[in-house]
């Protein structure tokens, strides 16, 4: 079968998700939180569709990707199991490749702009799950909407048909303690709050335990699963 997986790449997973499942129940204790409440999602950009087969053994259901070609590519070769996975686009989107997205994933995270969303809706051939990209700590280098402008980007999309609207995302700035990037998640949480939305993706390998305290509800899981990136 193609995307087979070795048995030792399962036996690493296996080992890594131990530990990491370890770290998600003790930041849920800490905040007063039910590990049900955290979804973890493997981040498998740049991982071979055998990796991604043996997460699945593993019992890992939730995926994520960054580029809308190479998800295309990989998950060919897991036609087999794809119907009991989820999986999340959370690099950024170009407006081109806005319908094969619509057709390959089941949320898509990272909408960073009205016009975005606009362009899903009407390349859309069914509602698309969506979740706001939200630039949280105003940084020049990453996509998002500010905290002010959270507010009339849900008041436009709310208007289309097609998309639904079920949370926010962020990415933290790079701190080399995650305490720094508390006030960031903290701020989202709010945010979210305030607009009465479900789910709030923040949170990864460096600094998911802070954002589960703060509230995340699907924490974004590479390096802490697979290790270093495989492939380019």
């Amino acid at each position: 079968m193609e995307g087979e997986e070795p048995n030792s790449i399962r036996g690493v997973i296996r080992q890594n998700l131990v530990r990491l499942s370890n770290r998600i129940a003790l930041a849920c204790e800490r905040s007063g939180r039910l590990v049900s409440e955290v979804r973890l999602i493997a981040i498998t950009k740049n991982f071979p569709s055998s990796w991604i087969r043996a997460a699945y053994r593993c019992g890992l259901h939730n995926f994520g990707e960054n580029r809308v070609k190479e998800t295309r590519l990989k998950y060919a070769e897991l036609t087999d199991i794809r119907h009991d996975m989820q999986l999340n686009l959370v690099g950024h989107l170009q407006s081109n490749k806005a319908r094969d997205a619509v057709e390959l994933f089941d949320i898509i995270q990272s909408v960073d702009s009205i016009k975005l969303a606009g362009i899903i809706n009407e390349r859309a051939g069914r509602p698309v799950s969506i979740m706001l990209q939200v630039n949280a700590a105003g940084e020049m280098t990453k996509y998002g909407f500010s905290h002010d402008e959270v507010g009339r980007a849900l008041e436009e999309i709310y208007k289309m048909p097609m998309i639904q609207v079920i949370g926010l995302m962020t990415i933290a700035p790079i701190a080399g303690d995650p305490e720094v990037v508390r006030p960031v998640f903290s701020n989202l949480r709010k945010i979210k709050e305030s607009f009465g939305l479900q789910e709030l993706s923040m949170g990864m390998t460096d600094d998911f335990e802070v954002a589960i305290e703060e509230g995340s509800t699907a924490i974004r899981i590479g390096r802490a699963i697979f290790g270093e990136r495989r492939i380019q």
